[in-house]
């Protein structure tokens, strides 16, 4: 009879003898080393093991003394690792001795287990550990609901005392560094951090971006060679201040974007210039009149409105064959919505479709129509400008928005033949900012379209001034990006009397810097890249971090 009772233990059924001696085995393989399990009790939520040492003798922790006289025993409720998904708990009893050293003032002690938990501690070695790793990655309140999940209940705050309570251990000499400053505020407040750039990760971050703080860190750090580093004047002391035989490299992305402000800042002395280059862009020829003095034709256009139903369905089905067609030459979306006038969101949805889409034909007309004759009046005598029609027009009765005036203004204008890019596959290409041109007149001809390839052809045969500050830009990005330090001296004699004359002196004062970004692989990219990741770690804690403990979370996620 005794042989047949069967008990379930975790999904597994055993017989009564069995059953006890597994569970007894399998729980000590378990537990840490030298513990000896007394009992296993499973609740619905929990599991609780009651152990013991197996040790025969303790040590005093003063002197050092073993000892095996036992005076008391007391139990320590632990928490644990959770087991099937169940809350773990160890009720671990815990042994006092006295301390038979004569000279020792310590009388009694109790038994010390580093390896299971430390003292004063309610929680196991092990389960801190995991819960500092949930900390870690998730931080506190987001760490809390995971390890709540995970059976492992804990409070945020207990998360965030636990990253503290370990120190960071320091990182190994590093020999090339990069450094760069990173935002706890943007525009306020800014800190700094230092990336190994052999290992790919940060060795340290930094409160501020003073250079008299980066030059106490290099001192504090000696043996470090190289350091990359943006343009900032600040870090360039300290560097030197610091680390006074360290090689600075100045980043190649910083010098090329100076390089295109330089462009940019030339060009606001070429405003005609960058209209007259858009309108030859977009009609795809040059200009017949001068673009200091440019002459608005008469137009005698009627509205889109006024054309047949089926004109404008031709109109829209041409649209869409010009979409398919670029479309399988593999243009991107973006390029084809960009050259053709239209709807990002509209190119992607035909695409999909792979149909021609059914438009309304119904004739819907425009507040405007009432007032078309004295509009069509006004923009012959070359009055183009919406907000003046509208104005005018609601002296006269008009109750709507000037909205609805632009969109018959612009229609007017689309229909006009002799306007740059009013035909029915394009409409007018806006004139790029002055950042975006001085990219344009820099960046492969590979990289652009061909309304943006005449747009840069036509800018550099405007004036000799335009096509001596292209030709510099031009051979300066090629320098950079294929590291020709040999060039360096003839282009800086070049620019001395041009309008990059500035950029040239600013380079000149940083010149050891820039030889070094031309001859040497290093640069501050990976630092962009360990920038992002800290910026996501202190998003995760909303922003709030203390400096401590986001250089925890930062260097010990490295």
């Amino acid at each position: 009879m005794y042989w047949r009772m069967k008990i379930t233990i975790w999904g597994e059924t055993f017989f009564l003898r069995e059953c006890r001696l597994l569970r007894v085995q399998f729980t000590a393989a378990l537990l840490p080393a030298g513990l000896a399990v007394e009992q296993v009790i499973v609740n619905s939520d929990r599991v609780v093991i009651r152990v013991r040492t197996r040790a025969a003798a303790a040590s005093c922790p003063l002197c050092r003394h073993r000892s095996r006289r036992v005076h008391s025993r007391y139990v320590r409720h632990l928490g644990d690792l959770p087991w099937q998904g169940r809350i773990g708990h160890l009720d671990l009893q815990v042994r006092r001795f006295r301390c038979s050293a004569p000279r020792c003032p310590r009388r009694i002690f109790a038994e010390q287990l580093p390896e299971v938990a430390l003292p004063r501690v309610r929680r196991t070695t092990r389960l801190t550990e995991a819960q500092r790793r949930i900390a870690l990655h998730a931080g506190g309140e987001a760490g809390a609901r995971l390890a709540h999940q995970l059976a492992m209940p804990v409070s945020g705050d207990t998360l965030l005392r636990l990253i503290r309570a370990v120190p960071i251990e320091p990182a190994p000499p590093a020999r090339v560094i990069g450094i760069d400053d990173w935002a706890w505020r943007k525009g306020q407040r800014y800190g700094t951090i230092i990336v190994d750039l052999e290992r790919n990760r940060p060795i340290d971050l930094l409160p501020d971006r003073q250079g008299d703080t980066v030059a106490a860190w290099l001192k504090d750090h000696p043996g470090t060679e190289i350091v990359a580093r943006d343009r900032a004047g600040g870090y360039a002391d300290g560097i030197r201040t610091g680390a006074p035989d360290a090689i600075q490299v100045s980043d190649r992305w910083h010098l090329l974007r100076n390089l295109n402000d330089a462009v940019a800042r030339a060009f606001d002395r070429h405003h005609r210039d960058l209209r007259a280059a858009t309108a030859a862009a977009a009609t795809g020829k040059a200009p017949d009149v001068p673009a200091s003095a440019p002459a608005t034709p008469e137009v005698t256009a009627m509205p889109v409105p006024e054309l047949s139903h089926s004109d404008r369905h031709a109109v829209r089905r041409a649209r869409f064959d010009e979409v398919m067609a670029l479309h399988h030459r593999n243009w991107p979306i973006k390029r084809i919505a960009r050259t053709l006038g239209l709807n990002l969101k509209t190119v992607r949805r035909w695409l999909r479709s792979g149909q021609l889409p059914t438009w309304d034909q119904r004739s819907r007309g425009s507040a405007v129509d009432v007032h078309a004759e004295y509009l069509h009046q006004r923009w012959n005598e070359g009055c183009h400008n919406a907000a003046q029609l509208w104005d005018e027009i609601r002296g006269r009765g008009f109750r709507g928005q000037l909205r609805t005036v632009q969109r018959w203004v612009r229609r007017l204008r689309d229909a006009d033949p002799s306007s740059p890019g009013t035909g029915p596959f394009e409409r007018a290409w806006k004139m790029p900012s002055k950042r975006r041109a001085a990219w344009l007149v820099v960046a492969d001809p590979e990289t652009i379209d061909a309304t943006e390839q005449r747009f840069v052809e036509t800018l550099s045969a405007a004036s000799v001034e335009l096509a001596r500050i292209i030709e510099l830009a031009r051979a300066f990005n090629a320098m950079v990006r294929y590291q020709q330090a040999e060039r360096l001296d003839s282009w800086l004699a070049a620019a001395k009397d041009t309008a990059l004359a500035g950029f040239a002196e600013g380079l000149v004062r940083d010149l050891a810097a820039i030889r070094a970004a031309l001859s040497l692989p290093w640069s501050t990219g990976p630092v962009e890249g360990q920038i992002s990741y800290l910026k996501t770690i202190k998003r995760t804690m909303s922003g709030r971090a203390k400096f401590d403990l986001l250089r925890h979370r930062v260097l010990e996620a490295a």
